[in-house]
């Protein structure tokens, strides 16, 4: 195994690992429970998980999805989020190679699939994710080369100032707020970390992935016109895509632009 080879493969293992803690933070984040102490427990029985359980992905496979003790069933949420989160170790060491853009992308995707979770489950976004990720975003930046301080700064403005402002006016049509504080502070966190041209592209990507959802929900009687969709749980895979395509996504836009719009310029 060549070196380079070696080295993605340690990633991978160690987004795997990293992944199994990120199932910790889902579920006691919102719940208020330590996330250290105690060990990790069965939900239904709170018996204690044995540590060669507790592998990623092999412990899923060797219990055959169920606890041991009380045979309920392990949630599918348990490995997915321990397979994305070595996928996106992985794909952030061949992006970036050994750096510290490298570091700063896995964490900011491990950031990415917490929200996501937890705002699908609970239509929250903890703030023990989005302001520390904000102010670690803003004081890594120089160092940054897809970034810079100015970029960041500019692009945690225009996150919570775009969200903010498209709140303000749903409430004045609706009487409701369209998006929470919670996704602000997300979309802020977003610029900080990526710069002001990516936070366009997460906005764009996760309302179209939004309108997607809330189109098939309402065609299969799953939604309502009134039901509130996990907007963060679209910015998620959005911020994700731009980390990785967000130059990509500009250019292929400013290239269909004119075909959309001929006054386009």
């Amino acid at each position: 195994m060549t070196a380079h080879g070696f080295l993605l493969l340690y990633a991978t293992l160690l987004g795997l690992l990293v992944g199994s803690y990120l199932n910790v933070l889902i579920y006691r984040l919102p719940r208020g429970i330590s996330t250290v102490l105690p060990a990790s427990r069965c939900p239904h029985c709170r018996a204690r998980i044995r540590p060669w359980h507790n592998v990623p992905l092999a412990g899923y496979l060797i219990l055959g999805g169920r606890c041991r003790s009380c045979h309920a069933p392990i949630h599918w949420r348990y490995p997915l989020v321990e397979a994305l989160s070595g996928g996106a170790f992985a794909a952030s060491f061949a992006a970036f190679g050994a750096s510290l853009e490298a570091a700063v992308a896995a964490a900011f995707c491990a950031a990415m699939i917490v929200l996501a979770a937890i705002d699908l489950e609970h239509h929250r976004l903890p703030d023990r994710i989005t302001l520390p990720g904000l102010v670690l975003g803003l004081a890594l930046s120089p160092w940054l080369a897809w970034s810079g301080f100015r970029a960041a700064v500019l692009g945690a403005a225009l996150g919570a100032a775009l969200l903010s402002a498209a709140s303000a006016l749903w409430f004045l049509l609706r009487g409701v707020p369209g998006v929470g504080l919670g996704d602000v502070k997300m979309l802020a966190m977003v610029g900080a970390v990526l710069g002001w041209p990516e936070v366009v592209v997460t906005l764009a990507g996760a309302s179209a992935l939004g309108a997607l959802v809330g189109l098939a929900g309402l065609l299969l009687g799953r939604l309502g016109m009134q039901s509130r969709l996990p907007f963060g749980a679209f910015m998620a895979p959005a911020a994700i895509a731009a980390l990785f395509f967000g130059p990509q996504l500009l250019a292929a836009y400013g290239a269909l632009a004119p075909a959309i719009d001929p006054g386009f310029r």
